[in-house]
């Protein structure tokens, strides 16, 4: 069933956050077509999408977002974008005398980054020197990237950008509107002074000229929006954007209610120059960032490789199919943007979509506003087989690992679960078997693919309510997307019966069938308790009081860590029952 277009918002708060947007951005835009030949895909692009129209007639598209980073963040990204030249104003200049001018050599550009000036100098924007600054509106971003995307495809040129990519900007295949981009000039990117690395930092920057920019870039987004129908927030959980999430997310619940907030708290492996005492900044961030997070949005998700939030996690996920280095952002968010182009996919679809609110009241029940999610990245499947001899190959446990740095309990309990698997194109969903054949396994002689999906996840949650979604359009990739695969997949993200001989390149892999789920169940019981636990054993006047010098002050961290507690408690309590006071708790110990 058709659905109209409920568009969304998206925001991503912080330089992680930017890196696994890029890449999620690249996803998206791959998947993009400007044929009118070409028949509609399984996703709805114009949902996070926003059309536009040149001067020159081109029908153009650039994501509905909001971007915020630091001072020296965007290298040899312009603010503005590139889409317009309003040219030079002289007007201003009224000094007569001689001048010295000092000029700073731009940073290097990596060598995707030269190939995209390569194709921008050939003529493909040639039409953007006619656009009109004054006409924010009409955006060029499809002009290059339609053309870039056949050009790359075509001569399927590799690039090898590990040791080059330093900020998100030098990956991004895509055009930005004008408005996107908000850079905060009171904090810098680089460098050892002046860094958002505190909660009650970011939490004061969002006022003033700060937040009138914020309120006029959405406005114009949300202006533009015919069912809008809420806002996915991509915010880094480990520093001081935390902070200026959870006032963001605020906002966005105080001034558009009823509208789905999708909250995903995203934290790196790893950090580079870090030291115990940032470790533990950021162990109190990401504490801080899950309670005012998850108190504003429709629920919240933390993203993240790490074996844990705190100060010595357990190992990075490992995938048995993937070959990324752990400590490379470019690497790290790559797959976090892959689990996360299907976890969105829900209210994305062209058919058959569920708006955001209800994907977040099927999770978010009783209180439980926090949810885990998992994936399997690629989703293990032969080539030339069918679903249920890929879920048969698993039946000891589920081929999705961790993506939220919390374990699945492993007992069968769930609240709530929402599974979906993406890009098996191609290949059979339920059992070729002949009429009369006798089949190897229940899930062999069953009729649908959903049926066959649904009874192996109940195999292992025989109780748990379940919503699922399957959606054949596997996601593609396109340079600069890292080639970090195994030898054992083959071009489409499948498994190979025999992988290529030692010494024999691998083909490259185009495109992957992701597997994932969104929980909410008794494992973040322990999880939240954990985090409250490290927290609140700190004596953090002692040990860490800088961080506390900008805010929150000490009642208000103490009430935080309070909510945490109680927060932890909804997974407890099987009955779905409200949260209770610290005092009926005590009574209950007595």
């Amino acid at each position: 069933m058709s659905n109209p277009c409920r568009e969304v918002i998206t925001l991503q708060l912080g330089h992680y956050s930017n890196f696994v947007g890029t890449h999620w951005w690249n996803l998206q835009d791959a998947a993009l077509s400007y044929d009118p030949e070409t028949p509609p895909g399984d996703v709805q692009s114009d949902v996070v999408f926003r059309e536009g129209q040149t001067l020159g007639g081109h029908v153009t598209h650039t994501p509905r977002l909001i971007a915020m980073d630091l001072k020296g963040s965007l290298r040899t990204l312009r603010q503005e974008g590139s889409l317009y030249d309003p040219g030079k104003d002289t007007s201003a200049v009224t000094w007569e005398g001689s001048l010295m001018m000092h000029k700073e050599s731009p940073p290097a550009k990596n060598s995707f980054l030269e190939d995209l000036d390569k194709l921008d100098k050939g003529g493909i924007l040639a039409e953007a020197d006619f656009y009109s600054s004054s006409q924010p509106q009409c955006s060029a971003g499809a002009v290059r990237v339609d053309t870039v995307n056949s050009q790359l495809a075509r001569v399927q040129k590799s690039y090898r950008l590990e040791g080059s990519v330093k900020v998100w900007s030098d990956f991004l295949r895509i055009h930005l509107h004008p408005r996107t981009i908000s850079v905060i000039h009171q904090y810098n990117h680089d460098g050892e002074a002046h860094r958002l690395e505190a909660f009650g930092q970011g939490e004061a920057l969002l006022q003033g000229s700060l937040l009138e920019e914020l309120e006029d870039k959405l406005h114009f987004f949300v202006e533009e929006c015919d069912y809008l129908q809420g806002f996915q927030v991509l915010c880094d959980l480990a520093d001081g954007f935390a902070g200026l999430g959870s006032k963001v997310t605020e906002m966005l619940q105080d001034s558009y209610g009823g509208r789905g907030i999708l909250t995903w708290g995203l934290a790196p492996v790893s950090h580079p120059d870090s030291t115990p005492m940032k470790d533990l900044y950021h162990q109190l961030n990401c504490t801080l960032g899950t309670v005012h997070l998850a108190s504003n949005s429709s629920f919240f998700c933390p993203l993240t490789l790490r074996g844990g939030l705190g100060r010595r996690p357990s190992s990075p996920t490992v995938f048995p199919h993937l070959t990324y280095d752990p400590s490379l952002w470019y690497h790290s968010s790559s797959v976090l943007a892959l689990a996360l182009d299907a976890l969105t996919l829900p209210y994305r679809l062209r058919n058959n979509s569920v708006p955001m609110w209800q994907v977040a009241d099927t999770l978010a029940v009783s209180g439980r506003k926090v949810v885990a999610a998992y994936g399997a990245v690629p989703f293990p499947m032969m080539h030339g087989s069918c679903l249920p001899d890929a879920l048969s190959a698993c039946t000891d446990a589920l081929p999705w690992k961790p993506l939220s740095a919390c374990p699945e309990a492993g007992d069968g309990r769930c609240y709530g679960q929402w599974a979906t698997l993406k890009g098996f194109e191609g290949q059979r969903l339920i059992s070729p078997l002949a009429p009369g054949t006798k089949p190897p396994t229940p899930l062999h002689s069953l009729h649908s693919g959903e049926d066959v999906l649904a009874a192996y996840i109940r195999s292992f949650y025989p109780t748990a309510p379940l919503a699922l979604q399957l959606v054949s359009t596997p996601s593609k990739l396109t340079p600069p997307f890292p080639q970090i695969f195994s030898r054992s997949l083959c071009a489409q993200g499948f498994l190979q019966s025999q992988p290529p001989p030692p010494g024999t390149p691998a083909p490259a892999v185009s495109s992957v069938p992701v597997m994932t789920s969104l929980q909410s169940g008794p494992a973040l019981g322990p999880w939240l308790s954990e985090l409250h636990r490290a927290a609140s054993t700190l004596d953090i006047r002692r040990v860490a009081p800088s961080f506390l010098s900008q805010g929150p002050e000490m009642a208000d961290y103490k009430e935080s860590l309070e909510q945490l507690r109680l927060l932890g408690r909804c997974y407890r309590d099987d009955s779905g029952g409200v949260m209770r006071s610290s005092s009926e708790e005590d009574d209950d110990d007595d």
